[in-house]
This record gives structure tokens, C-alpha cells and sequence, in this order.
């Protein structure tokens, strides 16, 4: 041992109320928690960032599980880590505040890879988007275009059409409407309209986000069969 860690671990032995040195040591916490909880305890060290805290009792033994950035918490936070320990619920501010003022040495978890399937049984949306592009927006726009996961059947006009994500920038189609009865015109609608939200920003008016701004309703109409989608959609989509 150093002659800090020393110095610290002849002060904690010799009393309850501790003054814990930033960055400790695994020994020093666990004999820290075992103090206070007055029960032999096993702790280890993770990088888990999905569960930075877990705490399992087998009969006389208490097993926690404790991520790594809390190596460096001050005494308020290992107060209420040791009141977890202890009773496994409870309030817990200083902890969700430690650990959110930590977020930037949590690893960042891995973007979800996004299956491109934009090719259907009754229509291929790569094909409906290039049309698309080059008619309104100058072969302008670079999208991913996909069909969405297939789900339990509900009616359509209880489900998202379509969405884009800015994230990712992908456009998913809902797979329902992969359907010989659906007009290719009111595909090419549903696609158009996502198509506009990957081209357009959302707006803010009054502290409140738009993502229907007059700029998209008025290009929305731009789009050649617009009355004849928008009739066809009310009637078989829209309650």
C-alpha cells in the first residue's frame, strides 16, 4: 500500500463516518459499504454501463455490482449507494445527478444497424424514391429507404404510414402497405411526404416544434396527385 492509501485505511478502520479520498481503491469501497451495512459484502468492479448498480443478498452475503466511474463519487453519493445497498429502493438524487454529470465516460452505445429492404411484392420504394427525386427535388436528396418491420396486423389508419428519422436518415414505410390494392399514387404520396420532412427542417413557432410548417404544406401540394391521395387516404386511412 502507498502511504495515502495507508494513512486512509488506518482512518477508516478507527471510525464509521468516513471522508473518502477521490478515486478510491476496490478494497476501500468494499470495506466502506461492508461497514455501514454491517454484513459481509463481495464487490466488483464493471464497465456495465446498462447496470452500473445491482445488489443480489444470499443469506448472510450481500454481491454488488458497481460500475466504475463511481471510483471517483464523493461521500454524498456513496451515502446513497450504501442506503441502495441497504434497502434497494428509496430516493436517490445525488446519484442520478453524479451519474448524469458523468455521462461523458460512459461509452457510447452502438448505433442499432438499419436492414435496407426497400424492395416489396408490389412495389420497390428505391424505385418510387429515385422517380420522386428527380420530378421534385433535382436528384437533390440522399436517403436510405426501407420498408418497416412487419408487426401484429392492426388497421392502417391506427399506424404511422411512414416516418423518417433524422439520426439515421431513413425513411421506413409501414410493410402494410405492400398491398396490390393500395394506387401507386398514393405510395408515391406517402413517400413524397417523407421525403419533404428529409428535406426540410423542423421549424420552431412559439417555443414549439412544427414539423408541419407552411413551407411543407405548401410544397406538399405540389406533389401531382395530391387531392386524388389525400381523398383516397381520408377515405380508407384517416378514422
Amino acid at each position: 500500500m502507498t502511504g495515502a492509501v495507508n494513512l486512509f485505511y488506518n482512518l477508516f478502520m478507527g471510525q464509521l463516518q468516513l471522508s473518502l479520498p477521490f478515486k478510491h481503491n476496490e478494497t476501500c469501497l468494499r470495506e466502506y459499504f461492508q461497514k455501514i451495512t454491517g454484513k459481509p459484502l463481495i464487490l466488483t468492479i464493471t464497465d456495465n454501463a446498462t447496470s452500473m448498480i445491482s445488489v443480489k443478498e444470499k443469506k448472510d452475503t450481500i454481491s454488488v455490482r458497481l460500475h466504475q466511474i463511481f471510483l471517483s463519487a464523493d461521500n454524498d453519493v456513496l451515502n446513497e449507494i450504501t442506503g441502495f445497498i441497504k434497502r434497494k429502493k428509496g430516493a436517490t438524487p445525488k446519484l442520478r445527478e453524479f451519474i448524469n454529470s458523468h455521462k461523458d465516460l460512459l461509452p457510447k452505445p452502438k448505433p442499432k444497424q438499419i436492414r435496407i429492404k426497400p424492395e416489396g411484392k408490389y412495389f420497390n420504394l428505391s424505385e418510387i424514391f429515385d422517380s420522386l427525386n428527380g420530378e421534385y427535388f433535382n436528384n437533390s436528396l440522399s436517403v436510405m429507404i426501407t420498408w418497416g418491420k412487419r408487426s401484429p396486423r392492426y388497421a392502417v389508419k391506427k399506424r404511422t404510414l411512414g416516418s423518417y428519422q433524422k439520426e439515421t436518415n431513413t425513411i421506413r414505410v409501414n410493410p402494410i402497405l405492400d398491398n396490390k390494392k393500395i394506387p401507386r399514387y398514393v405510395m408515391e404520396f406517402i413517400v413524397y411526404h417523407e421525403m419533404l420532412h428529409a428535406d426540410i427542417d423542423t421549424e420552431l413557432k412559439n417555443c414549439r416544434r412544427r414539423i408541419h410548417s407552411e413551407e411543407f404544406k405548401k410544397r406538399e401540394k405540389i406533389y401531382k396527385y395530391y387531392e386524388r391521395a389525400i381523398e383516397w387516404e381520408k377515405q380508407h386511412f384517416r378514422a
